[in-house]
């Protein structure tokens, strides 16, 4: 008839049952959007921070050239 379900297994069941419920929302949260002006000027300096560590880390010679016209102010 029914077997007795051991704790181990009940807490696997759950675990499983939580991931399954809290995944979806975590993989398709979009990001926030920005609320102060301080908190803009931050993302821009980090995506310029991102973008230079890009360009550093590629060593090929349009790379190079592109780093020169960023670093003399050109773009």
């Amino acid at each position: 008839m029914s077997e007795a379900i051991s704790r181990r297994r009940l807490f696997g069941w759950l675990a499983a049952a939580a991931i399954a419920v809290t995944a979806p929302a975590l993989v398709a949260s979009e990001p926030a959007e920005a609320q102060t002006v301080g908190m803009d000027r931050r993302q821009d300096r980090r995506a310029g921070r991102r973008m230079g560590r890009t360009v550093r880390r590629t060593g090929r010679a349009a790379s190079r050239a592109t780093r020169r016209t960023v670093h003399r102010g050109a773009i």
